[in-house]
């Protein structure tokens, strides 16, 4: 089914692309037929190799592009510049591509609700027919070249609008009172549902995040959890506070048995009028959000997991206004155990024919997990970050946002 969805996608793009080949080139058929008539054409009217080649052709080789060599396309002649701006191609790469990436934030989250139905909607064809009827000055309904551009997490940064000068001002101060050792609450079912243990490997990992103080340094909040402190590139100390749902025995029944826990950080308030689940944290938790400059929320990531309402009404009780700023940054680390071997080689031969099966049959997409989680909705700023507990690749990547989020004035250098 998936193969056949794939299959007429392609088909849309190429057919809107031959509707404008044909409109732009009128003798464009005559020409891959008979590619003869090129050269017996004069060089200045004579379009170049890549403009006869059959459609579908073109389509491939545009498949096999990055974003920029496909920007760099555009740029060679006006044919060109007209066909990498096709809205369908566009969003056809975000179908495809988006299921890969790895990380996606407040900033880039792309609309959903554009990408819901069919590749060739109503309204795609209705632009479509208006362009083939000669209104070229019609817009289309939305412009997925530049939503592919902010979303992308290899181009996302350069295409960032430049902050208002008074959140410069406001980072600024921030980096002034913050404490030398910014606090950050992490909770979530990815602590205690998956295989590997995420804090164990984090507790044991000195070549990723030493830890700072020799084992656990008693900062604890009414018996919540434990602070544990950390060195991010050896430089910059920040504290961790675990929460979990439960204790131990609890936890490790559960995760044999694979089944949710009634997680004991929250009090249930019923239904709101939308029928949407209340919660409120405990008077311990409260405390713990007020004492905090961020959070970091660890969701579990592999197929068939996740309780989607119920996670954002968690998320939402402990980032309420009432226990501090809504400046206040969420990591959440979209977590999976690890990645067995013949998945690895699975997905290396998928990303060379730019085929997303394999990735999605191991893990969430980073988008999905923040569609299910209500991020958009949150004030807070927010990001989603893939990692593998068993190896933490990615982890530092949202370490860094985190810090950064949180006023700590990361050297360039180290940044990067």
């Amino acid at each position: 089914m998936e193969g056949n969805t794939r299959q007429f996608s392609e088909y849309a793009v190429i057919r809107s692309l031959r509707r404008f080949r044909d409109k732009y080139f009128s003798s464009a058929g005559k020409l891959e037929d008979d590619l003869t008539t090129v050269a017996d054409t004069d060089a200045e009217d004579m379009p170049c190799f890549l403009d006869v080649l059959p459609v579908n052709v073109q389509f491939l080789i545009m498949t096999l592009l990055s974003p920029p060599d496909i920007c760099r396309l555009g740029a060679t002649s006006c044919y060109w510049r007209d066909v990498v701006r096709d809205p369908l191609l566009w969003r056809y790469f975000l179908q495809r591509d988006m299921p890969q990436w790895s990380s996606i934030d407040h900033m880039s989250m792309p609309q959903l609700q554009y990408l819901a139905g069919p590749l060739c909607s109503e309204n795609d064809k209705i632009y479509l027919d208006e362009v083939e009827d000669g209104d070229q000055g019609k817009e289309p309904k939305h412009d997925y070249m530049a939503e592919y551009l902010k979303v992308c997490p290899a181009h996302r940064q350069r295409w960032r609008p430049l902050r208002p000068p008074y959140e410069a001002v406001a980072s600024f101060l921030q980096s002034l009172v913050l404490s030398s050792e910014p606090r950050y609450a992490m909770f979530g079912p990815g602590m205690e549902q998956l295989d590997v243990s995420l804090v164990t490997r984090l507790m044991h990992s000195p070549d990723i995040l030493p830890v700072a103080v020799a084992g656990i340094p008693p900062r604890q909040i009414n018996g919540i959890g434990s602070g544990i402190s950390f060195m991010y590139n050896n430089q910059y100390k920040f504290n961790i506070l675990t929460l979990y749902s439960t204790n131990r025995a609890e936890r490790e029944r559960a995760r044999v048995e694979q089944r949710n826990l009634s997680s004991k950080l929250f009090t249930f308030g019923g239904m709101d009028q939308s029928g949407y689940p209340v919660f409120s944290p405990t008077p311990q938790v409260q405390e713990v959000c007020q004492a905090v400059d961020g959070f970091i929320y660890v969701a579990n990531a592999e197929p068939g997991r996740g309780e989607g309402e119920l996670e954002g009404a968690q998320i939402q009780a402990m980032l309420s206004p009432a226990w501090g700023l809504s400046s206040r940054p969420l990591l959440v680390l979209s977590c999976v155990s690890r990645v067995e071997r013949d998945t690895v080689m699975a997905t290396s031969l998928a990303s060379s024919s730019t085929s997303t099966g394999p990735r999605a049959s191991w893990r969430t997409p980073c988008v999905e997990v923040a569609h299910r989680l209500g991020l958009p909705q949150l004030p807070n700023p927010w990001m989603v970050q893939d990692i593998v507990a068993e190896s933490l690749s990615g982890l530092l990547d949202g370490v860094s946002w985190l810090l950064k989020c949180s006023g700590v004035r990361l050297q360039q250098q180290l940044a990067d």
